[in-house]
């Protein structure tokens, strides 16, 4: 087999590499090879949570393999994609950790937007411990994800047979209270990513656990990322913030009042994903109105070497463009003459260019200009000496 994965391996990491290069010009070769970055450190994180998994259930630390291999995939992807997450509220997650009245960590149903495949970063980001995922029934058959899901605990959820996911949420809602397990839900259902700050209607399933098992609701919230990535040609790197609300306590709520919860739940969201997205527009376009004012304010010699860079201008014709003379060029633009017939042809002509060529236009220019500068000279002086009063030297007594 060695025969033939080492060619494989390296027409993988040469093709890599490659899009890596072309990938600093290119916007669409930039989106395929993070994209690539992106599903390999997923694929790689994939088996190193199988790993954990046997490892950490072997000391009973199961509860805690999605908090490892989710920070494991955010240190590992973060700096390749150069996405960066900074968080608000850290500390409504950490409380979770403090002991209850049963000696176990405090539950909670966990709800977050979900915009693409790239919310897996932001969840590495912030997954707390103690917690699972609820994933639907198909991803269990997926190459290491599904094992990984089914080594972690994941509730795995049939959506097209709602009996089912009922008796599931209620057995999720019993073992959450017993072990103090919290559990991460997508309430949308599905994907939303788009240009526009908006989120698609709640589904009440995560809602009717919380209310069923009394745990609060802790709401999460990504801003909007489309800025960053489209899902379709662009993929570039920046920097991303994610806001933790306060917990939003269920006790004393039945199931009639699911539906308000619902609701409330989603326009607090929906409030802060406009906000975060907001303010991180207003940040980038200040950062590009600054890059324009620092532009304008650099002196126009060094503008003009710019622009005769990015157009290909020769020095010769800069000074030629900016020469007062109308139409004709600096002396110093004329070519040095190779050889002996560019000497005799300057003595003869004044110019390498043939009689009337650029160097004798120069020359007569500048000629004129002298001319034209010592008659002015001598008018102002005849001028001044006409109210001038002569003062002598005064004699030796």
């Amino acid at each position: 087999m060695s025969f033939l994965l080492k060619p494989l391996a390296f027409i993988s990491a040469s093709a890599i590499s490659l899009l890596g290069l072309v990938s600093t010009r290119s916007k669409k070769a930039r989106y395929y090879f993070h994209l690539t970055l992106y599903f390999s450190t997923m694929g790689l994180c994939s088996v190193l949570g199988v790993v954990y998994s046997i490892a950490l259930s072997l000391v009973g630390q199961r509860l805690n393999i999605n908090y490892l291999t989710a920070r494991s995939f955010y240190y590992l992807c973060y700096p390749l994609i150069g996405i960066k997450l900074e968080v608000e509220g850290r500390e409504h997650l950490d409380g979770l950790m403090t002991l209850g009245e049963n000696g176990k960590a405090q539950s909670a149903v966990l709800v977050g937007n979900h915009q693409s495949f790239l919310d897996i970063l932001y969840l590495g980001r912030i997954f707390p411990k103690r917690a699972v995922i609820m994933a639907k029934k198909e991803l269990r058959w997926a190459p290491l994800l599904g094992q990984y899901l089914t080594l972690s605990g994941a509730v795995m959820v049939d959506r097209k047979n709602s009996k089912d996911a009922v008796k599931m949420m209620h057995h999720v809602g019993e073992d959450m209270k017993r072990k103090g397990v919290s559990l991460w839900i997508f309430p949308e259902g599905t994907r939303s990513l788009r240009k526009e700050d908006e989120m698609l209607p709640f589904k009440k399933g995560a809602f009717h656990l919380a209310v069923q098992a009394a745990v609060p609701v802790v709401p999460v919230v990504c801003e909007n990322y489309h800025r960053l990535f489209d899902g379709k040609r662009m993929f570039e790197r920046g920097t991303l913030k994610i806001k933790i609300l306060p917990p939003i306590p269920t006790q004393g709520l039945s199931s009639e009042d699911v539906g308000q919860l619902a609701q409330d739940v989603r326009e607090s969201m929906m409030t802060t994903l406009k906000d975060l997205s907001a303010a991180s527009r207003a940040s980038s376009s200040s950062s590009s109105s600054l890059e324009s004012d620092e532009t304008a304010l650099l002196p126009k010699d060094h503008k003009d070497k710019e622009s005769v860079k990015s157009k290909g201008y020769g020095t010769g014709e800069l000074r030629r463009r900016n020469s007062p003379a109308s139409g004709a060029a600096s002396v110093s633009d004329a070519p040095t003459g190779k050889g002996k017939a560019d000497k005799q042809e300057v003595a003869e002509t004044g110019s390498v260019d043939g009689p009337g060529g650029v160097m004798a236009g120069a020359l007569e220019a500048v000629k004129g200009d002298s001319s034209a500068s010592s008659k002015a000279v001598q008018a102002d002086e005849e001028e001044s000496d006409d109210g001038a009063v002569l003062v002598g030297r005064p004699e030796d007594e």
